[in-house]
C-alpha cells in the first residue's frame, strides 16, 4: 500500500499471555524491564482457602508462574482487593 500499517499486518513487539483486561495493572517489572499487566486471580484448586496468585502477561518471563523471589510480583501488591473479596465473600455467607 502507501506504506502505513494496518493492524492487520502490525506484528506485535512481545508475545503476551492472554491477561483478562478486568482488574488489571500496570508495574514496572524489573525482570523484564518493561511494564506488564498483572490481575489477581484465585490459585488453581477448590475450596474457600485455595489462596491467590498473580497473574503477568509475559510469557517469556522464566518466573511467569512463578511469584517467587526474583520475580517482583507478590500476592501483597493486591492487599486491598483481597481484604474486599474476602469481605464480599463473608458477607455472601452469612
Amino acid at each position: 500500500m502507501n506504506g502505513v500499517r494496518t493492524t492487520f499486518d502490525a506484528k506485535p513487539r512481545h508475545r503476551r499471555s492472554q491477561v483478562s483486561r478486568r482488574g488489571t495493572r500496570e508495574f514496572w517489572c524489573t525482570c523484564v524491564s518493561e511494564m506488564v499487566l498483572i490481575r489477581l486471580r484465585g490459585a488453581d484448586g477448590f475450596g474457600p482457602q485455595r489462596g491467590y496468585f498473580v497473574q503477568c502477561d509475559q510469557t517469556e518471563c522464566q518466573y511467569v508462574d512463578a511469584n517467587q523471589p526474583p520475580c517482583p510480583l507478590q500476592v501483597g501488591l493486591f492487599a486491598e482487593e483481597i481484604k474486599a473479596r474476602e469481605a464480599a465473600r463473608s458477607s455472601r455467607n452469612e
